[in-house]
């Protein structure tokens, strides 16, 4: 251990902190990881259902959109490379500790229920795949938490190089579907829609129909969240982190887009189903490929996506409670792993009893409507935070109007996911949600440790001058 390493390993209370060894490379790759979840598998036959063979139009539109949010994030990340970061600016923006407490649960609530479901999948998987059929799903489940458990405790330097693993195999997954599928490319026109748009031709038509098919893919590219909250630990975090949501951005629309011209290229879109639709493209393609390999890849992409959730979740914690909204304990650091394992292990135990429950899916939904909750805040504190003279700029700085279109789109998507198919379900649990951390926030006193907060402001303002 260098002397600056040395010296970035305690604070000046003597206490442990967070291990800041993640790479540009490494960053990257978790990003990327975070977007290129098993879900595509079933999102191109959704997409191509709303969209025809034009669907890659629907992953260029969602990429935009999702960017200008993506870009306030690299921009808020530049000033503020912390653990618990949308909950940090937020308080920063807004001064108001209870806003700042329901976005970092919000955030949290929708990381937990991702990984319930995924340990449910996974154990769903290996069953079939071991045919485990003696062995409860629950008992999996368990087990496949309790693995991951144990690489996030490690530490970042092994949870990383884990999800460097997982995410290469997930793209190499999409890799073989494009590289089977290349030779089919010019079959299928690929801007033939649906016959309720193409029959009369008109502009608005699909232009509504675009647009329907970016709201579906737009989830697709939502792991910068994911990323700020590891910043902490990233070196040169202030510029390698907004590089990094870039990068990871981009590499993805190029993946997505191969993925969908090839999907549409091998089947008619009319022909694609809307469950694992790539899994019968790769199938048309190469009869000769056996299908057990694409149920392994599945499982290493939900995997890497518990894995993903599963340290935001902690550090989202572990960063709150150095603002003084979340009991003290959950901001310890191990002295030799460095890593938040009180944090880590309350996650356990709630995720433990979540993956019991079975479907989840409405909470699910309902965490979702969170997220784009969060997002709007966040654009909208950035805003405020770029009219504040007193506020310095970091290294990557976006104009004022990308956040505005930022919050406007991400409110947008909360009225139109309100109001989609499954009826009110979702909106309630997420207003019961929202009502229910409010209420925590009473009952625990969170939020009155005004002294922590100044401190860690303190500390921020330091890192920043030096």
């Amino acid at each position: 251990m260098s002397a600056t390493d040395a010296a970035d390993a305690r604070t000046k209370d003597g206490e442990p902190t967070l291990d800041r060894s993640v790479t540009l490379f490494q960053i990257t790759l978790y990003g990327l990881g975070s977007m290129l979840g098993a879900g595509i598998y079933g999102l191109i036959g959704q997409a191509a259902g709303q969209l025809g063979s034009a669907v890659w139009m629907a992953f260029v539109v969602s990429m935009i959109a999702a960017m200008l949010t993506g870009l306030s994030y690299a921009n808020v990340v530049s000033r503020h490379p912390k653990a618990g970061g949308a909950a940090y600016v937020t308080q920063r923006a807004y001064g108001i500790p209870l806003l700042s407490y329901v976005v970092g649960l919000a955030v949290v609530c929708s990381g937990l229920t991702s990984i319930a479901t995924q340990s449910n999948v996974v154990a769903a998987s290996l069953q079939k795949l071991l045919g485990l059929t003696a062995v409860p799903i629950w008992v999996l489940a368990f087990g496949f938490l309790l693995i991951i458990a144990g690489i996030l405790l490690r530490g970042i330097k092994e949870s990383m190089w884990f999800n460097v693993m997982c995410t290469i195999i997930e793209a190499s997954g999409l890799l073989l579907v494009i590289a089977v599928s290349v030779s089919y490319w010019g079959s299928n026109p690929l801007m033939e829609f649906p016959p309720e748009a193409s029959h009369n031709g008109e502009v608005g038509t699909i232009a509504v129909l675009v647009m329907q098919g970016a709201v579906l893919t737009f989830f697709s590219f939502i792991g910068f969240e994911d990323m700020l909250n590891v910043s902490e630990e990233c070196k040169d975090a202030s510029r390698n982190v907004p590089l990094a949501i870039v990068l990871a951005m981009i590499g993805a629309t190029v993946i997505y887009m191969a993925v969908a011209i090839s999907a549409v290229s091998v089947m008619h879109y009319s022909e694609l189903p809307k469950e694992l639709a790539l899994v019968e493209v790769v199938k048309r393609a190469a009869p000769w490929f056996p299908p057990v390999i694409l149920s392994v890849v599945t499982i290493f992409a939900v995997s890497n996506t518990a894995l993903v959730n599963w340290i935001m979740g902690s550090r989202l914690l572990y960063g709150m409670s150095k603002q003084g909204l979340m009991p003290q304990a959950l901001g310890k650091v191990h002295p030799t792993r460095r890593t938040p394992h009180v944090a880590i292990l309350t996650l356990l135990a709630i995720v433990a009893v979540l993956s019991l429950l079975g479907d989840i899916k409405a909470l699910a939904q309902a965490t979702v409507l969170l997220l784009l909750t969060v997002f709007t805040a966040v654009n909208i504190a950035l805003v405020i935070l770029k009219r504040r003279p007193e506020e310095k700029p970091g290294q990557f700085e976006v104009p004022i109007i990308v956040p505005i279109l930022g919050a406007i789109i991400c409110a947008t998507l909360i009225v139109v996911r309100m109001f989609q198919e499954g009826g009110l379900a979702a909106p309630a649990i997420a207003f019961g949600l929202i009502a229910l951390i409010a209420v925590l926030y009473f009952v625990t006193g969170a939020g009155q440790d005004q002294e922590r907060l100044q401190r860690f402001i303190e500390q921020d303002e330091a890192a920043a001058e030096a």
